[in-house]
């Protein structure tokens, strides 16, 4: 195995490195909750209350993925991964 392909922990940023990819795939799931429900919207399959709800839910849930990045010390870009010749993942 080359040394590249190795993978390299550092005691030191092994809190935030793993805080980085549980808020990312956190985020995309908000993101992914987030078109589901703005398609719900589109197409009238919720009630005025619902919706208000919806949408209190995710200002809450983007809210607190700020409040998360903060703590780590990480910006929303952080949290999109380079898929190499896929793109990005968010």
């Amino acid at each position: 195995m080359s040394r590249q392909q190795r993978v390299e922990l550092d005691p030191d940023t092994v809190e935030r490195d793993l805080a980085r990819l549980v808020l990312t795939v956190i985020e995309l799931l908000r993101q992914l909750m987030e078109r589901q429900a703005l398609r719900r919207v589109e197409v009238g399959d919720l009630s005025e209350e619902q919706e208000e709800r919806l949408g209190l839910t995710l200002m809450l849930l983007e809210d607190r993925m700020a409040l998360l990045r903060r703590r780590f010390g990480l910006t929303a870009e952080d949290l999109n991964l380079d898929l190499g010749p896929l793109g990005t993942l968010l």
